[in-house]
């Protein structure tokens, strides 16, 4: 059944262990660095019972009668997809802001598993019904699903066995009641989440059948062993006022340390077999990818309207020069949806029987989402113009004696005066050039594998035959120069 806000917070109080700035946290829920993204966390929870979103944000199971939330929902039908990206969309209006790290995004690799059962029935058939029995954990019970991914690597030139071997997550050892890990591995919002999906980053383990680091999991966060060593806030480095994005929305990022971790065998999900573990690598984003891509459509739109904004208060709307920048921007946005929406207008049957986003459209729109979005954001800077770096904080514009050299200077006319145009400025500068700014443009960047992967999965999944075809017949080719 779906939980309120407030059931989410107390499933934080288990006693986890978590670090910020050399602090142990006490209350998750209430720490300063921690509250604002877990009141998102539960506004989103919340949403789900009020009357006005509730048919947005749930759907009513058939077999079971009870409301489940639709970012959980297995996709079987293009109305499915419809459904998720409008309930993405109604949570970012509701919060005014982007985050990533809620759930929907990270589900969507169970159900990359799920269309891998055959591949990990070869090893040990129990390891498919684990992923069963936790893809409808996740769809009733309605966790805080994350997805642990990253390990800090240590030295890439060597092999693991011939460095630090907890560089990597492994295994050390097996018990009847599971097996114990030790390792480490990054992960955004691991630190506010119940659970997370924990799994190789790349194939380390060589020619080899067989390796300790080929695993995946699923991981209580507040499970014994388990420590959450967190990057600093942007919380309460300034003053709200003059970064309102930073205060609000920073997914605080979380170096999970696994010491000596008994995972019980039923929540193995793949384990030592590296054809396995390859597999899964290469189809784990054939779901998540779509909430990726759509969080860039959101960003796209807030970098139009706070340039747009800005030149039209200053008057320079309708210079072809702003114009062509404005344009350029639309584009961008534009060809991210047209992405997004071709991906399920030619939507595919997975193999499991899942409807998945046409894989071709849907990477090669991440691709040009997150390749693109330094230029544009570098080309929305020059249209929010250079007052974004230089205008005093909120506290000058409120201060009783300089307040009125703040009001004569950044008043333009009755629609735009002093205090929204303090406002706008603001979230520019955090939008745009702040280390909140610098920190999201890297996040996108590499939070779901680095550019080469995500070319590498366009270059899997496009349709290479029609145009050797079209060439074939075209250049009167024989049969025989298709054959591989």
């Amino acid at each position: 059944m779906i939980r309120t806000g407030e059931q989410y917070r107390d499933s934080l109080r288990d006693g986890r262990e978590v670090w910020i700035d050399g602090e142990r946290v006490e209350d998750i829920t209430r720490h300063p660095g921690f509250k604002p993204v877990v009141d998102i966390r539960a506004r989103i929870y919340d949403l789900a019972h009020e009357e006005a979103t509730r048919d947005v944000m749930t759907y009513v199971d058939e077999s079971t009668g009870e409301r489940n939330a639709i970012g959980l929902k297995l996709p079987h039908t293009q109305q499915d997809w419809h459904d998720k990206r409008r309930a993405v969309d109604t949570v970012m209006d509701d919060i005014g802001g982007i985050v990533t790290r809620v759930g929907d995004e990270t589900i969507g690799e169970m159900w990359s598993l799920y269309d891998g059962k055959d591949v990990l029935n070869e090893v040990d058939p129990r390891f498919a019904e684990n992923i069963d029995r936790h893809i409808h954990r996740a769809l009733y019970t309605d966790p805080f699903h994350v997805s642990a991914n990253t390990d800090p690597k240590g030295d890439r030139s060597k092999p693991p066995q011939e460095q630090d071997p907890d560089s990597l997550l492994h295994v050390v050892k097996e018990t009847d009641a599971g097996i114990i890990v030790r390792g480490a591995k990054y992960e955004t919002a691991a630190a506010y989440a119940n659970q997370a999906f924990v799994k190789p980053t790349i194939a380390n383990w060589g020619e080899e059948k067989l390796s300790d680091y080929a695993l995946g999991f699923i991981c209580d966060m507040g499970a014994s062993g388990v420590k959450h060593i967190c990057r600093s806030s942007f919380v309460g480095r300034a003053p709200s006022e003059d970064y309102p994005l930073a205060s609000r929305f920073d997914e605080v990022d979380t170096l999970v340390i696994f010491d000596n971790v008994l995972i019980p065998w039923e929540n193995v999900l793949f384990y030592q077999h590296t054809r396995a573990a390859s597999f899964i690598r290469s189809t784990l984003h054939r779901y998540s990818a779509f909430a990726w891509v759509q969080r860039a459509l959101r960003m796209a739109d807030l970098m139009i309207g706070a340039a747009l904004f800005n030149v039209r208060q200053t008057g320079l709307e309708k210079q072809q020069a702003v114009q062509e920048k404005l344009a350029a921007l639309a584009v961008y946005r534009e060809t991210i949806n047209a992405h997004l929406t071709a991906a399920i207008a030619a939507s595919e049957e997975s193999p499991s029987g899942l409807l998945m986003p046409n894989q071709s459209m849907l990477y090669t729109g991440r691709v040009q989402a997150c390749t693109q979005l330094p230029a544009m954001m570098h080309i929305a800077r020059e249209l929010c113009g250079g007052q974004i770096c230089v205008t005093p904080s909120a506290a000058s514009f409120h201060h009783p004696e300089i307040g009125k050299w703040m009001d004569k200077y950044y008043s333009i006319n009755g629609n735009w005066v002093a205090d929204d145009r303090r406002k706008l400025l603001a979230f520019g500068r955090d939008l745009l050039n702040s280390d909140y700014a610098g920190h999201r443009l890297t996040f996108q960047l590499f939070a779901q594998s680095p550019p080469f992967a995500h070319l590498a999965a366009v270059y899997r999944n496009f349709d290479f035959n029609t145009p050797l075809r079209h060439v074939k017949k075209s250049a009167g080719l024989s049969d025989r120069v298709l054959a591989k």
